[in-house]
């Protein structure tokens, strides 16, 4: 048996995909999420647009 097959009767757990964490008020770690990422990115956009706008 090789050792590239010693692994198949362990359980795998899936790993958690966190690409980092924020500190809220409360002091507690808060996972960044792709849906909080979104918001700040349109936030971003729609703060330019409106300083493209103002000249």
């Amino acid at each position: 048996m090789s050792l590239q097959h010693s692994n198949d009767t362990t359980t795998q757990r899936p790993q958690p995909q966190v690409c980092g964490s924020i500190i809220d008020a409360q002091g507690r770690e808060v996972p960044i999420t792709e849906q909080m990422i979104q918001k700040a990115c349109k936030e971003l956009e729609a703060s330019r647009v409106k300083k493209v706008q103002k000249g």
